[in-house]
């Protein structure tokens, strides 16, 4: 005999308006679905046990943790959002730590901040988590960026030296610079932090060529949001590019895919996200003074300045990535080394995505906005890099 939960999901996920309107939206398959569930309290645990089941498939499709997350943020409302964390963790619960893939611990980590969502009532917790798992049940497959929870990851030996540390000194050096109120603070901060990632990536790339454990590239996904998502994007090629990596946009997705050596990657994640942080302050100081001197400013501008940014950005860092591979004093000996990742990223970025397209920007109206967001990449000054002795 069919089960309520068979029935429930019968009428909200496969129903003929399963996929009407908003993931979210109310449609009279979510409502009936929601009926039966709340009245049959004795079928919450198979409820769990099938949104856990539904997580799965998404796993093996190629998402991960903060991919679904952040499409329930879009598509969905704050307590989907809480619903999803729940479910997130109490999936992954079940798999030992050397059972998930590298970059899955911190995901599930900042989750934390995500309070589990207590309902009015049994029908609005139905409401929530039909809606929940009607979404998950249309994700489709994806490039994926690592294997799927569950399976054996070896993991690399221990860094020799001081990786740890480095990343920290990284990262604490970047949240200075968005936090300070003073460009030229801003500046010295930032370029220290380039000039250290420089250094690392180098490092370990030249450490892997002497090893003979040079290893493949990697992959991360990279949350690209809207508001102006293009200028974000264009951002994050550019950061990717500077790095030695490729990036990827999904649009309907909201996110780039990153390909790179592990380095690079963690310097791309981190810059980009520093960048954003800082040109998205810069905008709003900016509009503001606009607004002081009687012009109003509109979504033109902020797009014109994001846009701007993001374009004067990418020309500098393109500018200042060419020391890096030319300096030393064995007359550019580490040419061949980062070339042949370059090969390699590039090989494993056409398998990964034999099929792209590109797309059209749509125009700039404001000429003010264009000006202020060159203005301020010019004085995020984020293109400078470490001079490879040896």
């Amino acid at each position: 005999m069919e089960s309520v939960i068979d029935r429930a999901f019968a009428a909200a996920l496969y129903g003929p308006d399963a996929g009407a309107g908003r993931a979210g939206g109310a449609t009279h398959g979510l409502d009936t679905g929601a009926s039966l569930l709340a009245a049959a309290p004795t079928a919450d645990a198979e409820l769990a046990a099938r949104g856990e089941e539904l997580l799965r498939r998404a796993w093996e499709r190629g998402w991960q943790p903060a991919d679904v997350l952040r499409l329930v943020r879009r598509d969905l409302d704050e307590p989907h959002v809480r619903l999803a964390a729940s479910l997130i963790r109490a999936e992954t619960r079940a798999y030992a730590p050397d059972r998930l893939p590298a970059r899955w611990p911190a995901q599930l980590a900042a989750l934390d901040a995500h309070a589990p969502w207590r309902a009015p009532d049994r029908f609005a917790h139905a409401t929530a988590v039909l809606a929940l798992y009607r979404l998950l049940l249309q994700l489709p497959p994806t490039e994926p960026v690592g294997p799927a929870p569950g399976t054996p990851v070896h993991l690399p030996p221990p860094h020799p030296g001081d990786e740890p540390r480095a990343l920290t000194r990284i990262r604490a050096l970047l949240a200075k610079a968005e936090a300070t109120g003073y460009p030229q603070e801003a500046e010295a901060l930032t370029a220290k932090a380039q000039e250290l990632m420089a250094r690392y990536s180098v490092d370990e790339a030249v450490l892997a060529a002497r090893t003979q454990a040079a290893g493949v590239p990697g992959a991360c996904r990279i949350g690209v949001d809207a508001p102006y998502e293009t200028a974000k994007a264009i951002l994050l090629d550019a950061v990717a590019d500077a790095n030695r990596c490729r990036a990827v946009w999904n649009e309907a997705y909201s996110f780039s895919t990153v390909v790179g050596f592990d380095p690079d990657l963690e310097a791309v994640d981190l810059l980009y996200t520093s960048l954003l942080v800082q040109g998205t302050a810069a905008m709003t100081k900016a509009e503001a003074g606009q607004r002081a001197g009687g012009r109003k400013r509109t979504k033109a501008f902020r797009q014109a300045f994001l846009m701007a940014y993001a374009q004067r950005m990418g020309a500098r860092l393109e500018a200042a990535a060419a020391p890096v591979t030319h300096s030393g004093t064995d007359g550019g000996a580490l040419l061949p080394v980062l070339a042949a990742r370059d090969v390699a990223v590039t090989d494993r970025t056409e398998r990964m995505f034999p099929e792209t397209s590109t797309t059209r920007v749509r125009g700039v109206r404001d000429g003010e906005g264009w000006a202020q967001g060159a203005a301020a990449a010019d004085r995020a000054h984020m293109a400078h890099h470490a001079r490879v002795e040896g």
